[in-house]
């Protein structure tokens, strides 16, 4: 079924990137970076079904060759640190054909990157195992009507009081700011986009009559009461297919169970209550005459099914006498309570599963970091013209390595060191943390129970003749979930 990704990143000089080697690599060709006189060569990469370059109208022609392109923007950011590309990862819908897929990716980098002055180089991905998605790297400069290079940021003096430039002693120049020429970069512009692949995507699913929606939000932005999944990934989702389990497929097995708990007790929850709104409050059957009939209601015809139903009966009794309930209106109070208590509980263990997953990415992630960092630093000492040998070999633990430095640099956005130590123990705090609240849950699940009980013992004095009076009975107002 079709799933919701877009992530977004930079491509950085200052963190070891290149934009020639990530471009061979996501088109799985031989590019020869003149920056650094190094060669990538991918050739022997698979699973790439389609590449294109798009360009604005203002930007040379010469652009549409890949290797001119990345190896142009490679030599007008000259600083170490510069940020030479930006990359933007799409899950594509399986419920698509390639060729719709291709269409609806090219459809949406025209309109919201390359008509706003991005180069865009387009790289579609298939093995053909559940996984097909996209690699779109952008460019970060402007271009001028002539089609030169832009600036990316202007600077402009800073003014005193007076009208004055104020003169900086230690830099022995005047104070200066820093003016974006574009709004690429604003924080607005990520929300923009990941709404719009998913307002793209959900145009096109619908043109062709699939009812799949995507949304870009979280479950706890669009207000679900649901856990999210876990993405499994392209190894374990072929794993899983084969019947092999995963550590992922598990938390996501564990996820669904919590996921149905909450649905039933949340579904059994407001039918007691929408069944107490509906009742009169005048002439309602008392609670003595309700525990009477829980016994006649059954055919107790052996000595354990009379243990049970006394036990049902004192169960309710303590719940009854617990809360200080005597009357139907007390007990729609106490409903309304155990309603309000349930979404607490609920957002609580949604947040700690939440917090819980994002940790176990963390260790994962610092886990294939540190078991293939070996292997990944040989591979960088290596004479340049025995990369292609020793990847081909040992390709798998390079690439984990890679993905897992690349999350941890995100997730640490230049901080050191990383925190393994406190990650584990926020783990184990979180993990006692949901128990606990797991047996409040299922206090309120037992609770719920008991006024279930009560519900059938009232149905059954009222379904055998009226206890109320007739005409119109004052109702509980409507209270907030």
């Amino acid at each position: 079924m079709a799933i919701y990704h877009c992530s977004i990143k930079i491509i950085s000089r200052g963190k070891g990137k290149s934009a020639v080697a990530a471009a061979a690599y996501r088109s799985g060709e031989s590019i020869k970076n003149e920056y650094d006189g190094i060669t990538h060569d991918y050739t022997r990469k698979r699973g790439i079904v389609h590449t294109e370059i798009l360009f604005p109208v203002n930007a040379p022609t010469e652009y549409a060759y890949r290797a001119v392109l990345w190896n142009a923007v490679e030599r007008i950011e000259k600083a170490k640190n510069s940020q030479l590309a930006r990359e933007i990862e799409l899950a594509l819908p399986v419920e698509l054909s390639r060729e719709q897929n291709i269409n609806l990716v090219r459809e949406y980098v025209k309109s919201h990157f390359v008509e706003r002055g991005m180069c865009a180089d387009i790289c579609i991905h298939d093995k053909n195992d559940g996984n097909p998605h996209a690699h779109i790297m952008l460019t970060m400069r402007p271009f001028e009507i002539g089609g030169k290079w832009g600036e990316k940021q202007k600077k402009e003096y800073i003014f005193d009081e007076n009208g004055q430039k104020i003169y900086d002693k230690k830099k022995r120049s005047y104070k200066c700011k820093s003016i974006p020429t574009t709004d690429w970069n604003e924080q607005t512009k990520a929300e923009e986009w990941r709404s719009a692949w998913a307002n793209a995507v959900n145009a096109v699913l619908e043109n062709h009559n699939h009812s799949v929606r995507i949304d870009h939000r979280s479950y706890e932005r669009q207000g679900v009461d649901q856990i999210p999944a876990v993405h499994l990934g392209v190894a374990a989702f072929q794993m899983e297919k084969r019947g092999i389990a995963t550590e992922r497929g598990d938390m996501n097995r564990a996820v669904e169970v919590t996921n149905n708990q909450l649905r039933q007790l949340q579904a059994r929850i407001k039918k007691c209550k929408d069944w107490l709104y509906s009742q009169p409050l005048t002439n309602a059957p008392t609670f003595v005459s309700i525990m009477g009939s829980i016994a006649e209601s059954k055919n107790l015809n052996t000595r354990w099914q009379k243990i049970a139903d006394l036990k049902t009966r004192a169960s309710v009794l303590v719940f009854l006498q617990g809360n200080n309930i005597t009357d139907m209106a007390q007990l729609v109070d106490k409903v309304t309570h155990i309603n309000e208590e349930f979404h607490k509980v609920s957002q609580k263990i949604q947040a700690a599963e939440r917090r819980l997953d994002t940790l176990a990415q963390h260790l994962a992630q610092c886990e294939n970091y540190k078991t293939h960092k070996a292997v990944y630093d040989k591979y960088k000492q290596l004479d340049p013209k025995n990369h292609d040998a020793f990847y081909e070999k040992h390709s798998g633990e390079i690439q984990r390595y890679e993905s897992a430095k690349q999350y941890l640099d995100a997730v640490m956005n230049g901080r050191t060191p990383i925190p393994i130590k406190a990650w584990k123990e926020e783990q184990a705090k979180l993990t006692a943390e949901k128990y606990t609240l797991f047996d409040e849950y299922y206090q309120l699940k037992d609770e719920t129970r008991n006024v279930e009980v009560l519900r059938r013992g009232a149905e059954k004095i009222m379904s055998d003749g009226p206890t109320a009076e007739k005409g119109q009975s004052k109702k509980p107002p409507r209270m907030d979930r």
